[in-house]
């Protein structure tokens, strides 16, 4: 799907360029950034577009992208929320996964950007609502559930709002009271309390009293005798004041395909991914979650319709509060690939960056850094130093001239078959590093071939060469009598391609001989003035774009040829001593995923699983 330049809203331009959240708020039916101080800060009469953008292990980013409605906001530019949420994914390269947020029933992932929670005030720039003064401040009861976030609801102010499962919140002029109610757990209690301290921060500057009531405890202490007093005395609760509404978790799942502007029903025993057609976009029911799929090859056109038929279906349904979660082919959650009995480990995806390619172009053009819009680049945090001691790689590691050089994100050399002597040298140095730091550092030893995600998210490109530099390497290779095979750029040389992608590639030197290729993956071989790359049978295009990357910082420059398994020149094979057997089987890559916390909880005999996202040890 390409992005046509009058999709694009200049208010996001340059937008998802660096970790963080990105708030714009619909202003006459137009984006309009939220400055970061009111971030969290929210109106019932508005809606809103939230980007979240996480730098991941990888050294990748991801984006999700939420639109946020008030109870009060209008159908227009709550519907404009919508589409400009679809618009800003394209602009991002159609990777994020999208969700509606409604006021009061917002996903656990949204609220967890905001700690520790979200209030949302009256009014708003839409429909004509003007913000309460600040001023004048009103008694509000507040609701508080949630053991990882806190859903905070205005409730009624009156005794029938209270009951023993739940904990309340009264905020009055001069005091604020806690009232736990005695089926509450200590976890529930404890993130309620710092929901007390954000209200006596945010709305009386730091200055009031704070209480807590305990449910079923009649002490005849003054402050339990004040919140009584405010509800016209004490009496008993009952058990359950109100009935509980059905639940929509409950509702069986079903799949609808979007077609000619309708949701038509897909006739299916079981759920398998074989049925998502790449050319559509479908509706996936779930009750309480209502995803839409929208496949890579549908235009941005087709799924702003499908946005709006989801609308139109939940209404009919009478469901307009369950979250609607907007996923792209190849991005699927996890939660949405569980709803189907069969999901395949991987699938190839041509993921296109026309679209990215498009907007960025715009952007350079209009003197706007696009570095994080067309690549998902290493976060620019810090600064790393880093030391290659005489062949040895140890911690971070590029090479410049001297200490007062700055080290660049780049291309990374490392040079192999170091000898004992370097390594206790390397660690020594290390730990002597780590020292004179106060210990504050965490030190790692890597061997080669066995790096970590982490390690390799810390540059751009790695690129490993045989032999070594230090006069250590030198002494030993001439004890032993054995060939210096250091790396030369107008020598003999094979490098194997290998990565996930742009932010995460390396080229491995291996030995130069037929028996060294595989068909998974993608080579470079080059001699003096001549550079072949190769191809094998089964790599994706993603290989055969890191092979022309890794080319221009091995061999900058220089017209290389492109050879084919199976149809290669007698020139390519001469180089490599001539044609033998190789390996040709499928190497399994495993994923490489950040962490997810899941909190597993059993119910009437049923397993519920619910992911916790922003986790601490908290």
């Amino acid at each position: 799907m390409s992005v046509s330049m009058r999709d694009l809203d200049p208010s996001f331009h340059g937008a998802g360029q660096k970790a963080g959240i990105e708030i714009w708020r619909i202003e006459n039916f137009k984006p309009v950034a939220v400055a970061k101080t009111s971030h969290g800060k929210f109106f019932t009469g508005d809606s809103y577009v939230i980007l979240k953008t996480t730098a991941l292990k990888s050294g990748a980013l991801h984006h999700d992208i939420h639109y946020w409605l008030g109870k009060d906001a209008s159908h227009d530019e709550a519907g404009t929320a919508a589409i400009k949420t679809i618009e800003l994914d394209a602009a991002l390269g159609g990777r994020a996964v999208q969700y509606r947020e409604v006021q009061g029933h917002e996903t656990e992932k949204f609220l967890s950007y905001f700690k520790p929670c979200i209030i949302p005030q009256e009014g708003g720039v839409t429909s004509g609502f003007k913000h309460v003064e600040a001023e004048e401040h009103k008694t509000r009861l507040y609701v508080c559930k949630g053991k990882h976030v806190v859903h905070v609801k205005e409730v009624s102010f009156a005794r029938s709002s209270l009951n023993h499962d739940d904990i309340f919140i009264l905020d009055t002029k001069s005091k604020i009271f806690q009232f736990n109610g005695s089926n509450s757990c200590i976890q529930e209690r404890a993130k309620a309390l710092e929901v007390v301290q954000y209200i006596k921060d945010t709305y009386h500057d730091g200055k009031c009293e704070v209480a807590a009531i305990e449910d079923g405890k009649l002490m005849a202490d003054a402050d339990t005798g004040e919140f009584w007093g405010l509800f016209g005395g004490f009496a008993p609760l009952p058990r359950k004041t109100t009935d509980e509404p059905r639940s929509t978790d409950d509702v069986p799942t079903k799949l609808f395909g979007v077609e000619k502007g309708q949701a038509e029903p897909v006739d299916a025993d079981t759920l398998t991914r074989e049925l998502l057609d790449t050319n559509r976009c479908y509706i996936l029911d779930c009750g309480t979650e209502v995803f839409v799929w929208m496949g890579r090859n549908t235009s941005l056109d087709e799924r702003k319709a499908a946005s709006g038929i989801v609308d139109e279906l939940l209404h009919s349904l009478d469901r307009p509060k369950s979250h609607v979660i907007r996923v792209i082919e190849g991005f699927e959650t996890v939660m949405f690939r569980s709803k189907f009995d069969n999901w395949p480990q991987s699938t190839n995806v041509a993921v296109s960056e026309d679209g990215r390619g498009k907007v960025a172009a715009l952007l350079k053009r209009q003197g706007v850094n696009v570095k994080g819009l067309l690549k998902a680049g290493i976060s620019q945090g810090g600064t790393s130093t880093t030391y290659r001691l005489h062949g040895q790689f140890t911690g971070l590691a590029c090479e410049w001239p001297n200490e007062d050089s700055s080290p660049s994100v780049g291309s990374v050399k490392v040079v192999l078959q170091s000898i004992e002597d370097d390594r206790i040298s390397a660690t020594s140095q290390a730990s002597k590093m780590v020292e004179s730091l106060k210990f504050l550092p965490a030190q790692a030893r890597i061997y080669e071939g066995n790096e970590p995600i982490q390690f390799f998210a810390i540059f751009q490109s790695f690129i490993v060469l045989k032999g070594g530099l230090s006069e250590g390497y030198k002494n030993y290779i001439a004890e032993k009598e054995l060939p210096d095979d250091t790396y030369t750029e107008d020598g003999l040389a094979l490098f194997r391609v290998q990565g996930t992608g742009p932010d995460n590639m390396q080229a491995i030197q291996v030995e130069p001989v037929a028996t060294s290729l595989n068909s998974s993956y993608c080579y470079i071989l080059h001699s003096g003035s001549s550079v072949f790359t190769w191809s094998g049978n089964l790599t994706t295009a993603e290989d055969q774009e890191l092979v022309e990357r890794l080319l221009d910082l091995i061999k900058p420059n220089m017209q290389s040829r492109l050879q084919k398994e199976g149809v290669e020149s007698e020139q390519f094979w001469d180089l490599l001593g001539g044609k033998s057997e190789y390996l040709s089987q499928k190497i399994s890559k495993d994923a490489e995923t950040d962490p997810h916390l899941f909190s597993c909880t059993f119910l009437n005999g049923d397993l519920k699983v619910t992911e916790i996202y922003n986790f601490n040890q908290d």
